[in-house]
């Protein structure tokens, strides 16, 4: 019997654990898409406990918690931190099977040194020790991110949004003064392309003051979407970041869809939202295209699934779901239509159904020519991107070891794996790094197991390089 988590943990074979050992564990982590919050990265946070660090804004640990019959008050609601880290801790200890379980162990072992198992029994003892850790002021955010050696994170922010927190980070000014991490911001306009969603109204009046541009026809959105995207590229920004149930790919006049943005502004019902759709990431794709920025587009989310929780709690609170729709048309029609455009830049494509993997990355390959049509046009060479279109890794719901291993695999099969940006947390919390680690696990034990089964050459010269591009390198190539 294998001991608990022990430093091959996951790791099957002698390939592996060299892989793992000698390649994987000590490179740099290039987190380029998470939801931490760049106030507390400015403010440099210290977190008081770990109810804080773990439970606040997890929707992945309150999900668990409310499977195991536990009351809202003790995930949401108004006990005590200490109330509801006991309630988590009795959670965990059934958690056999579910990575929250490799997860918080990684993090309590990584973060504070506390190999103990977690449980119910164990929760007063774990409790005490990581709450005199945290009081000597020795977990701060800087502190994490030397100690997972975090090359930079790129977070989640709205075109309208100031980014006063950005700007402080990049001068260095305290409390959180020069760091080695860069934090850059993600341009995600999922409000000003959600028209038929409540709110679109008094969303494009913020995103016009903030852009200074009177907005009164689409193509006033997009010029007020391209003052915002240069700010932002002023700041560092790699990437841009949508959130689609589907992708849109509907064609409609131009006459059509500006018919169709005038009845939102009224406020009345939308007759078009994909055809609208269609249109504003199309100039958004063109718009990237021309500053290197890096489209991402997560699909298949179902959001807010229980109507009476959603009224109680509002989103984000863990009743959202994988959605099943039938996207791979779609999907290609659009990426055809920003490449007939001359205008499809790097992109990474994410699903939250398994089922979109193999098609998905069907289609990649239709896109992966990175020749402008002048240079194709007269045959001359044209340095490309390597993965020009990416399949995102494993994600949300899919963020398990078989959820990875089967991305991984598809990926492998049907594209090229060795230009993988590879893995990123998309959490919230700052505890999450371990994550990394968890990934270049399964990643460096599935490459072993190939080695050994004879299906690739022992040549672990080639094999790290693999690795440590997987790891680090491909991500710090591709966002630049």
């Amino acid at each position: 019997m294998k001991p608990f988590m022990d430093e091959d943990f996951l790791l099957e074979t002698e390939s592996a654990r060299s892989l793992f050992h000698e390649a994987a564990k000590d490179e740099p982590i290039y987190d380029f898409h998470c939801h931490l919050i760049p106030a507390q990265i400015a403010e440099n946070k210290r977190f008081s406990n770990l109810t804080e660090l773990w439970l606040a804004g997890d929707h992945y640990k309150w999900r668990m918690m409310r499977a195991m019959g536990f009351d809202e008050y003790y995930i949401t609601g108004r006990s005590s931190d200490y109330e509801k880290f006991l309630a988590w801790a009795r959670t965990v200890e059934r958690l056999i099977g579910n990575p929250l379980y490799h997860w918080t162990h990684l993090e309590l072992r990584r973060c504070f040194g506390i190999d103990e198992v977690l449980s119910g029994k164990t929760a007063p003892f774990i409790w005490e020790k990581s709450h005199a850790l945290l009081a000597e002021g020795g977990l701060s955010v800087k502190d994490v991110f030397e100690k997972f050696k975090v090359y930079a994170v790129g977070t989640t922010d709205d075109p309208a949004d100031s980014l006063e927190y950005h700007k402080a980070i990049g001068q260095g000014i305290a409390p959180i003064g020069k760091i080695k991490t860069k934090v850059i911001p993600s341009f995600r306009p999922d409000k000003a392309l959600n028209i038929d969603k409540p709110g679109f109204v008094e969303y494009i009046d913020r995103l016009s003051s903030a852009s200074g541009v009177a907005i009164r026809s689409v193509a006033d959105l997009v010029r007020a979407l391209e003052k915002r995207l240069d700010y932002f590229a002023s700041l560092g920004c790699r990437a841009s970041d949508h959130a689609l149930e589907y992708p849109p790919c509907a064609t409609a006049d131009d006459a059509d869809i500006e018919k169709t943005f005038q009845k939102a502004l009224a406020d009345g019902p939308v007759d078009m939202p994909d055809a609208y759709k269609t249109k504003v990431l199309t100039e958004l794709a063109r718009l990237y295209t021309e500053r290197g920025i890096v489209m991402q587009l997560h699909f298949a989310s179902i959001r807010n699934v229980n109507s009476r929780m959603f009224k109680l709690l509002g989103p984000d609170v863990g009743y959202d779901a994988s959605h099943d729709h039938q996207a791979t048309a779609n999907l290609a029609g659009l990426l055809d239509r920003m490449e007939s455009n001359g205008a499809l830049p790097k992109t990474v494509l994410y699903t939250l159904n398994p089922k979109d993997y193999y098609p998905f990355v069907t289609v990649m390959g239709g896109f992966q020519d990175n020749s402008s049509k002048e240079r194709a046009a007269r045959g001359a060479a044209c340095d490309g991107v390597r993965g020009k279109l990416q399949l995102g890794s494993a994600w949300w719901f899919c963020d398990h070891r078989d959820g990875m291993e089967e991305q991984l695999r598809v990926l492998a099969n049907v594209g090229l794996l060795s230009a993988f940006v590879g893995m990123l947390t998309d959490s919230r919390s700052f505890l999450s790094y371990p994550r990394h680690e968890y990934f270049r696990r399964i990643f460096c034990n599935l490459l072993g197991r190939w080695v050994e089964n004879g299906e690739y050459p022992p040549d672990m010269d080639m094999l790290s390089s693999i690795v440590k591009d997987v790891c680090f390198g491909n991500a710090e190539k591709y966002f630049g």
